[in-house]
């Protein structure tokens, strides 16, 4: 690989390599300062010289073939529609993007659905610590794992590349072809997360999404553990809108035909008239349905669980009282719930996925919250926090998990900033009140900024969060679609 370009790295000291899915993070705030440079960071890893010839996207310096998220077509897209919100759109660097795209989506094909049935696995996929054991190496008895977090992200992945390839329909109709391609892709994911061998990656008896392990092609044994792996599944989602379907006949007409031909798959495709308005309708496709989601989110929402005072954990609080603790051959694995850093030396112990906030995955649920509350509006309200009686639209719900994120980062009266911790020179000394740091991940329960102190590769995300998501969500009452959508 030859590598000699300019890279936006987090912090020359710490993170001197890069990371795909910290870099494709890294863009969305730098899309608001430098919308060139931020397309031109997430083509430079889509060039050859960077991409593997089969369609991999290089993990990070130190180990290539590793696997992060794949988060790279979702940046491209946020930042496609970022830079150029005037209007002026640059379709050459989303198509060029696209194009590659297409080669790492088939390389996860090809490479992490390893029975060909839509289930993916991955491996690490960034998460270090959160699983019961290093998901890179070999596991217990030989086994595999169906990956609940994997299967979401390839979803997503669908969707992403869904939108772009109808954005660029309207302008090339060759383009309908493969929305068709990605549309129906989308679906069978769909069906296998919810539905292969009965239930799928779904645990009907807790109403949440799990990792599965599967030894010598037994029957796959549950891995138990409430994390942001079951919670992902909820951020694989999308609304098109029905005039944008109706602009592209060849799509309509490959739709139709399938929603005729599979009527069994028709309950992962929701439609909505919206009435008083010249738009006919949208639709929803998601992972969960309806019944689902309010599950996940009856989850996520309570502060026993997920819900901190700064968005949302890693790990259910739950585990604390009761870790999770898998067996095998005389080995003990356990998985506690661990608020601040880690106390485990897996992948070196310096990331901790256990319990704190990270600010990609809570953005993510952030965009997610929009988009189910774009579609199903107030007609759908849950309650807030769990335990409550309180409820609240989903935009609501968003706002206030903003405020909680936001919240890491603003002084008390005292000058005294959450994300310091005990650092009193921040607040007492003049000339440091004002440096912020944006930390890697953050304490749960206090809001102390732990782990790389200069992770701006995803918790510069706040600025997004403050500037467009707050303001938006908070004053544009009558808004017509998230700051997310695409259609």
């Amino acid at each position: 690989m030859y590598a000699a370009n300019i890279l936006s790295m987090p912090a020359k000291w710490e993170y001197p390599w890069f990371a795909a899915w910290d870099l494709a993070f890294h863009t969305l705030p730098l899309a608001r300062l430098d919308p060139d440079f931020a397309k031109r960071q997430l083509a430079v890893i889509l060039r050859e010289y960077y991409m593997h010839p089969n369609g991999q996207i290089p993990a990070y310096e130190w180990s290539f073939s590793d696997v992060n998220p794949p988060v790279h077509a979702w940046a491209v897209w946020r930042v496609y529609k970022i830079a150029d919100e005037k209007g002026n759109r640059d379709l050459l660097f989303l198509e060029r993007a696209f194009q590659k795209l297409l080669l790492n989506f088939t390389w996860w094909v090809n490479r992490k659905d390893v029975e060909g049935r839509h289930v993916f696995g991955g491996g690490f996929l960034g998460l270090d610590n959160i699983g019961v054991f290093d998901r890179s190496h070999s596991l217990p008895g030989g086994g595999r794992l169906n990956q609940a977090d994997g299967t979401a992200w390839m979803a997503s992945f669908c969707l992403t590349m869904l939108s772009m390839s109808l954005e660029l329909a309207l302008e090339k109709p060759a383009y309908e072809d493969i929305a068709s391609k990605f549309f129906e892709h989308f679906v069978n994911i769909c069906d296998a997360i919810n539905s292969l061998g009965g239930t799928g990656l779904w645990d009907d008896d807790d109403g949440f999404y799990y990792d599965q392990l599967i030894i010598n092609h037994r029957e796959p044994i549950p891995l138990r553990i409430r994390s942001l792996v079951g919670l992902l599944p909820m951020c694989a989602v999308t609304v098109i809108k029905q005039k944008t379907i109706d602009a592209l006949p060849s799509f309509r007409k490959r739709m139709d035909w399938f929603l005729v031909n599979r009527p069994d798959l028709l309950k992962y495709i929701t439609v909505r008239r919206v009435h008083g308005n010249k738009n006919p309708g949208r639709c929803l496709l998601a992972i969960p349905s309806e019944a689902r989601l309010r599950k996940s989110l009856a989850y996520m929402l309570d502060p026993k669980e997920f819900l901190s005072n700064f968005g949302i954990r890693s790990l259910s609080k739950a585990h604390e009282e009761k870790p999770f603790v898998f067996e095998h051959h005389g080995q003990r694995h356990e998985v506690p719930y661990t608020p601040g850093e880690a106390t485990t030396d897996m992948f070196g112990g310096n990331s901790n996925w256990r319990g704190p906030i990270w600010f990609p995955i809570n953005f993510l649920i952030i965009e997610a919250l929009e988009r189910y509350d774009y579609f199903y509006g107030d007609t759908f309200k849950i309650e807030y926090p769990t335990g409550s009686g309180n409820l609240m639209t989903l935009r609501q719900v968003a706002i206030d998990l903003c405020d909680r994120l936001i919240s890491l980062f603003l002084p008390d009266k005292e000058g005294y900033r959450p994300c310091f911790g005990e650092a009193g020179r921040y607040s007492d000394v003049s000339h440091w009140q004002d440096l912020l740091l944006f930390h890697e991940y953050f304490h749960a329960e206090t809001g102390e900024g732990l782990g790389a102190s200069h992770q701006t590769g995803w918790t510069a995300l706040v600025v997004r969060l403050v500037r467009e998501r707050r303001e938006k969500l908070t004053h544009s009452l009558n808004f017509a679609a998230p700051a997310s959508e695409g259609m």
